[in-house]
């Protein structure tokens, strides 16, 4: 017979749900995007190449591609092969060097050269998808989206909030159980989490701040 005491009964998800985000208010205090930029476009640009890459290989990537390519014009106007050249280490390259070239081309047919400032035009873009959207308008813009990566995603599952694997219909739910105003930095603190403990294959469960609130301790996946 185990000596390991039986788990409480945990509240339901809406009253555990702000005790988690005090937590990680607590551990990641003045979150932010992991991505380097200095404006809403190298933001986008960033964001693009981030898919299906880490953050860290992106950011090896843009001091060079930033220096070369200044404008939505420069991107649009740009040698295919060339802007491929500078981001082939990001993987996908041909894709994501076609998406950020067309992107950039209605930049500057329909917004001035300018990265808009709401969701439904930012996903009108090429390569543009909800995760994109939300990453610029939080980030770039102060308006409030939550971004839906691998880490937000698997947590959100395994804190027991949704049992849904679609990054939009995981979006739907966080959309009613976050405050508005948390949208942003809960999804940088979660996603902070995911990397630092939450691991997909080996959750640190035992050092877990969150255990006490977590359906899930002790299971990876």
């Amino acid at each position: 017979m185990s000596d390991t005491p039986p788990k409480r009964p945990l509240p339901p998800v809406k009253e555990r749900v702000p005790a988690v985000l005090a937590l990680l208010a607590e551990l990641y205090p003045a979150p932010e995007t992991a991505l380097d930029h200095a404006n809403a476009l190298q933001l986008l640009v960033a964001t693009i190449l981030s898919a299906q890459c880490t953050d860290k290989r992106v950011n090896m990537v843009t001091p060079a591609l930033f220096a070369r390519y200044r404008t939505s014009a420069d991107y649009a106007d740009s040698d295919p092969a060339e802007l491929e050249g500078y981001v082939k280490t990001t993987g996908f390259y041909r894709n994501k060097a076609k998406n950020i070239r067309e992107c950039c081309r209605l930049l500057v047919e329909r917004h001035g050269g300018e990265v808009p400032d709401t969701l439904e035009e930012l996903v009108a873009l090429p390569g543009v998808g909800r995760k994109t959207a939300n990453v610029v308008l939080g980030n770039a813009f102060d308006t409030p989206g939550i971004t839906v990566d691998t880490h937000v995603g698997r947590l959100s599952r395994r804190l027991g909030w949704t049992r849904h694997t679609d990054p939009v219909k995981v979006e739907r739910v966080l959309m009613k159980l976050w405050p508005q105003a948390k949208w942003t930095t809960a999804s940088h603190e979660l996603i902070l989490h995911g990397r630092a403990v939450c691991d997909a294959r080996k959750p640190r469960c035992g050092e877990c701040a969150l255990n006490a609130l977590c359906p899930k301790v002790g299971v990876a996946g």
